[in-house]
């Protein structure tokens, strides 16, 4: 066990979860306007290996792993993510409007399950004040910014589609000069922000074209619910083929709580029952996974990009999803139970994997099992 999980987390987990995760990036912020600290804490949580250098979206990154959008939800602290050892980090997700998100509490913890359980629904300043913000700051590594439509609250009927696609239009214009990348978050399980409209490609297809007209001048990324329905992958895939600034696809939460949760095999349903909201956490990995393949296996060779995620805790972790097809990956649930020292920890051990089976550069990995299931076959 480290420092972290032997004393700081113990004490982390008897206060409120929100109020935790507004001072660890309150902190983080603070320790972004001193740049002799962001300096101390780049020393100590680091790891460097050419073998991790690799690209994506058009931006090289000093590693693949990046710090995942929900934690850092308004752009406060971007010029600390790289001194945590982030290859890159994403912000979001941010709307036109201010949003207040949904009601508390709204974040859990299921420590028996490493995992979250997230209701937030998109808390977060409004585009403009994002803006602002982001052109006083010099982020060290590339970042995302994740767009989606406002949650004006649970009162308020689902936005049409126009008004969602004209939503996603003034943020992204108003974001993207500070952005390497937007992602369009797709899917909102703990929202009702018009995440029906997203179920049809050809609605998806209407969204890109009027981006286009914008124009998009940063790389795009779609984040969607994962699915097993290779049909609906082909759809998606035909409509931004059309669009060249789509570069890559990333899989959000599912909503609902998985089988697999060992609080369902501790007889404890009235407390999992008490907390609304998608799981964040290793139970996602299976579902994450298969995604990944899916949509490796489908896409066009060297025209996307995948994001991996759910349940990263590990190098091994990681490499996993690598393999699958992913170039990157993005973690956050691993920093509430492992510390920032995680980051380190699991480019360390990625380096290591790479090594003992020959690949030179991390970007070599990208879809190996894929391919090697695809010659059994």
């Amino acid at each position: 066990m480290t420092f972290y999980g032997n004393v700081v987390r113990p004490i982390l987990f008897t206060a409120d979860a929100e109020w935790v995760h507004h001072q660890t990036v309150t902190w983080a912020r603070r320790a972004s306007a001193r740049p002799w600290l962001r300096r101390w804490l780049r020393k100590r949580l680091t790891f460097d290996s050419p073998r991790l250098v690799t690209t994506f979206a058009d931006q090289p990154l000093a590693n693949p792993i990046g710090l995942a959008a929900g934690w850092d939800k308004s752009g406060e602290a971007v010029e600390c993510f790289d001194a945590l050892g982030f290859g890159f980090g994403e912000i979001g997700s941010i709307s036109a409007r201010v949003s207040l998100g949904n009601p508390k509490p709204r974040l859990f913890r299921l420590p028996q399950d490493r995992s979250i359980v997230v209701n937030y629904g998109l808390p977060n300043d409004g585009c403009q004040v994002v803006a602002e913000r982001l052109a006083k700051q010099l982020p060290g590594c590339p970042l995302g910014i994740n767009v989606v439509p406002t949650n004006d609250g649970v009162d308020v009927p689902a936005m049409s589609l126009d008004d969602a696609i004209e939503d996603f239009v003034l943020s992204t214009q108003t974001l993207q000069p500070h952005a390497s990348y937007i992602t369009l978050n797709l899917s909102c399980p703990n929202v009702g922000c018009g995440e029906d409209h997203w179920a049809s490609a050809e609605n998806i297809g209407l969204l890109l074209q009027r981006l286009a007209e914008i124009p998009m001048k940063r790389p795009v990324v779609l984040k969607m619910r994962p699915t097993d329905e290779l049909a609906r992958i082909d759809g998606l895939l035909q409509q931004c083929d059309r669009h060249p600034f789509v570069r890559g696809f990333m899989a959000n939460l599912p909503s609902g709580k998985p089988d697999s949760l060992q609080i369902r095999r501790d007889n404890d349903p009235d407390r999992l029952a008490s907390m609304p909201g998608a799981v964040a956490g290793p139970a996602q990995s299976e579902t994450m996974s298969r995604w990944l393949s899916h949509v490796h296996s489908r896409m066009p060779d060297g025209r996307y990009q995948l994001i991996g995620g759910g349940g990263v805790f590990t190098g091994d972790d990681a490499y996993q999803r690598i393999r699958m097809g992913a170039s990157v990956v993005q973690i956050y649930t691993a920093m509430i139970y492992e510390g920032p020292g995680v980051v380190a920890r699991i480019n360390r051990r990625l380096d290591e994997l790479l090594r003992r089976d020959g690949f030179a550069n991390v970007s070599e990995a990208v879809g190996t099992a894929n391919a090697a299931s695809t010659l059994r076959r």
